[in-house]
This record gives structure tokens, C-alpha cells and sequence, in this order.
């Protein structure tokens, strides 16, 4: 039980390490965060969405813009896809799984808001077509993959990449990027810590 417990957290500190040294990742992620400042500055929102474990991440994300990372401010403008049950069932009862995201971005989507899709293979039918209707649509687009990026790697205006094709790791690698960019919009809009 401790080697398995021991060889995670190895797994995890190295993943830690590897997004750390790479520094294009560094850049992409500052220049998509500086956009997402520019966007709700201008009023605009943050949409996010993804399936599973990326859908508890989406959630997690949205609530620390809604709600407070590290100060107490106001809220800033960011949703989950993935919470309204309703929709959600309706939306893959009448048209297919595969248009649960893309319908409530058609709904609530506005030219110059910003989609972050959460995808660890890059090729989940729904987080694409949510990138393709928002794209359609004049979004600023994010995909955050695993090492590979699938599909989504060439969708997407910004592609941030966890260097990984094990899915626990690449969903740490996901949170860990989403409360740095958190970090990032909350101390351009409020000052540092």
C-alpha cells in the first residue's frame, strides 16, 4: 500500500516538475489568462466544460472566479456547462450527447467570450463541437488536453498541453494550471496576495 501511495505523489511531483520547465506552456497559459482579464473587463464571460473528472474541474474553476480564490471581491462572470441538469438531459434527449455543450453556447455565447474546453485525450465528441459552435460563433477558444491534444489541438485559438497520457495525472496537471490561471485574473483585477 505505501509503494502505491509513494510511486503517486513520485508521479505527481514529477508532473509538477515537467509543467514547471516548460516554459511555451508558461507563455500560453499568461497570454490566455491576460485575454481572459481583457474579456471580463469588456463584460464579457468565461464558459468551461468538460466530462467527468474534467467536469468536476470545470465546476471547481468557474466557482473560484464566481466566488473568491484567494480574496474577497467580486464575482467575476464564469459558468460550468456541465451544472444544469436540465438542459444538459434535454439537450441529449433531443439532439444527442454530443450537442449538450454547443446548444447552451449557441444559447449564451457572445463574440469575444471565451471557452475553455477540459478534455484529457483532446477528442471528446461534445467538448469539440462546443469548440467548432464557438468558434462559428466569434469565442475565444481553450482546449486543455493531455500530451497528445487529439482533435482538439487544432481547434482551438489556445492549446495548453499537461505533458502526460496518464488521465489522474493530466487531471492534476488541469487543476493545477486552472487555480494558477485563477491566481492570475484574481491579482490583475485585485492586486497580489
Amino acid at each position: 500500500m505505501k509503494h502505491i501511495i509513494t510511486n503517486s505523489l513520485l508521479k505527481s511531483s514529477d508532473l509538477h516538475r515537467q509543467l514547471l520547465e516548460d516554459t511555451a506552456l508558461i507563455d500560453t497559459l499568461a497570454k490566455v489568462a491576460e485575454k481572459a482579464v481583457d474579456i471580463l473587463r469588456n463584460g464579457g464571460k468565461i464558459m468551461l466544460c468538460g466530462n467527468g473528472g474534467s467536469a468536476s474541474d470545470a465546476q471547481h474553476i468557474a466557482a473560484e472566479l464566481t466566488g473568491r480564490y484567494y480574496k474577497d471581491r467580486p464575482a467575476l462572470d464564469a459558468v460550468a456547462l456541465n451544472t444544469n441538469t436540465p438542459a444538459l438531459t434535454a439537450i441529449a434527449n433531443d439532439y444527442g450527447y454530443e450537442y449538450i455543450f454547443a446548444r447552451q453556447i449557441e444559447a449564451h455565447g457572445r463574440p469575444g467570450d471565451m471557452v475553455i474546453g477540459l478534455s484529457t485525450s483532446g477528442n471528446s465528441p461534445n467538448i469539440l463541437k462546443a469548440i467548432r459552435k464557438s468558434k462559428e460563433l466569434g469565442l475565444v477558444t481553450v482546449g486543455m488536453t493531455g500530451i497528445d491534444g487529439g482533435e482538439m489541438k487544432r481547434e482551438v485559438t489556445y492549446w495548453l498541453s499537461v505533458p502526460s497520457d496518464d488521465t489522474p495525472r493530466i487531471q492534476e496537471g488541469h487543476i493545477l494550471l486552472g487555480h494558477v490561471f485563477c491566481e492570475v485574473i484574481e491579482s490583475r483585477f485585485f492586486g497580489p496576495v
